[in-house]
Protein backbone atom coordinates (compact mmCIF):
# COMPACT_ATOMS: atom_id res chain seq x y z
CA UNK A 1 0.00 0.00 0.00
CA UNK A 2 1.06 3.64 -1.11
CA UNK A 3 2.03 5.58 1.66
CA UNK A 4 3.52 9.18 2.27
CA UNK A 5 4.66 10.55 5.65
CA UNK A 6 5.51 14.16 6.67
CA UNK A 7 8.03 15.46 8.81
CA UNK A 8 9.52 18.73 9.11
CA UNK A 9 7.55 22.04 9.51
CA UNK A 10 6.92 24.57 12.36
CA UNK A 11 6.63 27.96 13.59
CA UNK A 12 9.72 30.21 12.28
CA UNK A 13 10.43 33.85 12.00
CA UNK A 14 10.28 35.59 8.91
CA UNK A 15 14.03 35.07 7.15
CA UNK A 16 14.60 31.36 8.57
CA UNK A 17 14.49 28.35 6.73
CA UNK A 18 12.72 24.92 6.78
CA UNK A 19 13.44 21.62 5.53
CA UNK A 20 9.87 19.44 5.04
CA UNK A 21 10.21 15.60 4.02
CA UNK A 22 7.96 12.95 2.75
CA UNK A 23 8.75 9.60 3.16
CA UNK A 24 7.79 7.04 0.52
CA UNK A 25 7.16 3.36 1.03
CA UNK A 26 4.61 0.91 -0.72
CA UNK A 27 5.21 1.87 -4.19
CA UNK A 28 5.67 -1.05 -6.80
CA UNK A 29 7.34 1.34 -9.40
CA UNK A 30 10.97 2.96 -8.59
CA UNK A 31 9.78 6.04 -10.78
CA UNK A 32 7.21 8.04 -10.64
CA UNK A 33 6.16 11.88 -10.31
CA UNK A 34 5.65 13.88 -6.99
CA UNK A 35 4.49 16.96 -6.23
CA UNK A 36 4.81 19.83 -3.16
CA UNK A 37 1.79 21.66 -2.25
CA UNK A 38 0.22 24.52 -0.31
CA UNK A 39 -2.77 25.22 1.41
CA UNK A 40 -2.90 28.72 2.94
CA UNK A 41 -5.79 30.26 4.93
CA UNK A 42 -8.21 31.74 2.43
CA UNK A 43 -6.68 30.52 -0.58
CA UNK A 44 -6.76 27.28 -2.67
CA UNK A 45 -4.28 24.92 -3.12
CA UNK A 46 -1.13 25.71 -4.48
CA UNK A 47 1.60 23.44 -6.55
CA UNK A 48 4.80 24.25 -5.45
CA UNK A 49 7.33 21.94 -6.96
CA UNK A 50 7.48 18.43 -8.55
CA UNK A 51 10.30 16.04 -8.45
CA UNK A 52 10.56 12.43 -10.92
CA UNK A 53 11.44 10.71 -7.80
CA UNK A 54 14.00 7.44 -8.75
CA UNK A 55 14.32 9.51 -11.97
CA UNK A 56 18.27 9.70 -11.51
CA UNK A 57 19.07 7.13 -14.30
CA UNK A 58 16.12 8.25 -16.37
CA UNK A 59 16.84 12.04 -17.93
CA UNK A 60 17.65 13.25 -14.28
CA UNK A 61 14.92 13.99 -11.23
CA UNK A 62 13.88 17.03 -13.19
CA UNK A 63 12.68 19.24 -10.51
CA UNK A 64 10.10 22.46 -11.41
CA UNK A 65 8.89 25.25 -9.44
CA UNK A 66 5.61 27.74 -9.45
CA UNK A 67 6.71 30.88 -10.97
CA UNK A 68 5.90 32.09 -7.07
CA UNK A 69 8.78 29.85 -5.12
CA UNK A 70 11.86 29.74 -7.72
CA UNK A 71 14.44 30.50 -6.22
CA UNK A 72 13.58 30.40 -2.61
CA UNK A 73 12.07 26.14 -2.81
CA UNK A 74 14.26 23.47 -3.45
CA UNK A 75 13.06 20.03 -4.05
CA UNK A 76 15.38 17.12 -3.39
CA UNK A 77 15.73 13.16 -2.78
CA UNK A 78 17.18 10.73 -1.37
CA UNK A 79 16.50 7.29 -2.95
CA UNK A 80 18.32 5.43 0.11
CA UNK A 81 16.44 7.12 2.53
CA UNK A 82 13.34 6.66 0.64
CA UNK A 83 12.73 10.54 0.88
CA UNK A 84 11.80 13.61 -0.43
CA UNK A 85 12.77 17.10 0.82
CA UNK A 86 11.23 20.68 0.13
CA UNK A 87 14.13 23.51 1.25
CA UNK A 88 12.43 26.49 1.32
CA UNK A 89 14.82 29.72 2.48
CA UNK A 90 14.46 33.37 3.30
CA UNK A 91 10.24 32.30 4.50
CA UNK A 92 7.92 35.10 4.57
CA UNK A 93 4.56 34.87 6.32
CA UNK A 94 2.83 34.80 3.08
CA UNK A 95 4.62 31.21 3.63
CA UNK A 96 2.31 30.32 6.18
CA UNK A 97 0.12 27.15 5.13
CA UNK A 98 -0.29 23.45 5.74
CA UNK A 99 2.20 21.70 3.25
CA UNK A 100 1.13 18.52 1.67
CA UNK A 101 3.41 16.26 -0.39
CA UNK A 102 1.48 14.06 -3.07
CA UNK A 103 3.01 11.35 -6.07
CA UNK A 104 1.19 9.10 -8.45
CA UNK A 105 2.42 6.22 -10.27
CA UNK A 106 3.22 7.96 -13.57
CA UNK A 107 6.39 8.86 -15.08
CA UNK A 108 6.62 12.68 -16.96
CA UNK A 109 6.73 12.44 -20.63
CA UNK A 110 10.18 12.27 -21.88
CA UNK A 111 12.52 15.35 -20.89
CA UNK A 112 9.63 17.21 -19.06
CA UNK A 113 9.24 17.44 -15.63
CA UNK A 114 6.21 15.80 -13.92
CA UNK A 115 3.33 18.33 -13.82
CA UNK A 116 2.42 20.80 -11.11
CA UNK A 117 -1.52 20.66 -12.63
CA UNK A 118 -2.55 16.63 -12.14
CA UNK A 119 -5.08 15.44 -10.02
CA UNK A 120 -2.10 13.33 -7.56
CA UNK A 121 -3.50 10.06 -6.29
CA UNK A 122 -1.38 9.78 -2.86
CA UNK A 123 -0.96 12.43 -0.37
CA UNK A 124 0.98 12.63 2.52
CA UNK A 125 -0.76 14.13 6.04
CA UNK A 126 -0.10 17.52 5.90
CA UNK A 127 2.82 19.66 7.61
CA UNK A 128 1.83 23.02 9.13
CA UNK A 129 4.38 25.97 8.48
CA UNK A 130 4.08 28.75 10.33
CA UNK A 131 6.17 32.20 10.05
CA UNK A 132 6.19 35.03 12.16
CA UNK A 133 6.98 38.75 10.96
Amino acid sequence: QERLVQSGGGSVQAGGSLRLSCTVSGFTVNTFCMGWFRQSPGKGREGLATIYYGGDDYGGDRPAYADSVKGRFTVSQDNAKNTAYLQIENLTPEDTGMYYCAADSVDPLPGLSCPLAYSYHYWGQGTQVTVAS
